[in-house]
């Protein structure tokens, strides 16, 4: 029985979290919804995100890769900076992106969790995710990864910061960030995913003290394997069906589910 838990769990994760429609969201209302023990496994959200990460870094890979020899070749080598600046400016980008949420994820995390994490506050997230994503139905810009800006990743930060509320999405907010400030729709996809592995990152390794400490961290080896490699198995096609969406421009598509959410959550627990 919990292998199958921790599947479904796994499942859910790896579906909602590349998806424009808020994972942390998501775990949130089930928890409510069913009023099980079975979404207040914390450990295991560190397990699952740890599925996805694997799953968006392999297919990110070769842009990580390259990104990296990038900076570090531009560092170290005088000689080569040149054909490698506008790689060395992406990731300082994608840095300075990162460094909003990270502020505001430290002071505030808890404050936050404490006073919002309400079902009213979920829904009206929802619609608010809703309403942004309606907002760039039609964007599709011309910047590319070489034209993007300080003033572009200092806008991205800050809208990510917002994202640290639940039903706010992540990834999201920050497509619709970079489809408003004139990204192409595959551009924009990138960025997004390449800004998720810093937060991830930080993420894993804030929680892997928690995870060890787990008493019963033997015992759930293998539910939290099963639900590791469901997350990471899920992710991946996930990401796929969502690529092909923002390619299309579909991704309004995601507002109509958010507000039918919306609505359940404030007729269900009214």
């Amino acid at each position: 029985m919990n292998i199958l838990i921790y599947i479904l769990l796994g499942i859910i994760q790896g579906f909602t979290e590349p998806l424009p429609i808020s994972s942390s969201g998501h775990i949130f209302l089930f928890k409510n919804i069913f009023n099980t023990n079975m979404f207040n496994d914390l450990n295991f959200e560190i397990v699952a995100n740890f599925g996805s990460f694997i799953a968006i870094l392999f297919i990110f890979r070769n842009d990580i890769i390259d990104l990296v020899k990038a900076f570090f070749t531009y560092i170290f080598n005088k000689k080569k900076r040149s054909e490698n600046k506008a790689k060395f400016k992406y990731c300082l980008y994608l840095i300075v992106s990162t460094i909003p949420v990270g502020i505001v994820g430290f002071l505030l995390k808890d404050i936050i969790e404490e006073k919002l994490t309400n079902l009213y506050f979920l829904g009206f997230a929802f619609l608010l995710t809703a309403f942004m994503l309606f907002l760039i139905r039609n964007k599709n810009g011309t910047k590319e990864d070489k034209d993007i800006t300080l003033k572009d990743a200092i806008i991205i930060g800050l809208f990510e910061m917002i994202t640290i509320m639940p039903g706010i999405s992540r990834s999201g907010t920050v497509l619709v960030a970079c489809l408003l400030i004139g990204m192409k729709r595959k551009t924009a996809l990138k960025y997004t995913f390449i800004l998720y592995f810093p937060i991830s990152v930080a993420t894993m390794l804030l929680g892997v003290s928690d995870l060890i400490e787990a008493g019963n961290l033997t015992t759930l080896l293998t539910p939290y394997l099963a639900g590791l490699i469901a997350a990471c198995i899920v992710t991946y096609f996930t990401y796929r069906w969502l690529s092909n969406l923002v390619e299309k421009g579909k991704l309004w598509k995601f507002s109509i589910y958010c507000i039918v959410l919306a609505l359940f959550i404030f007729i269900y627990f009214r």
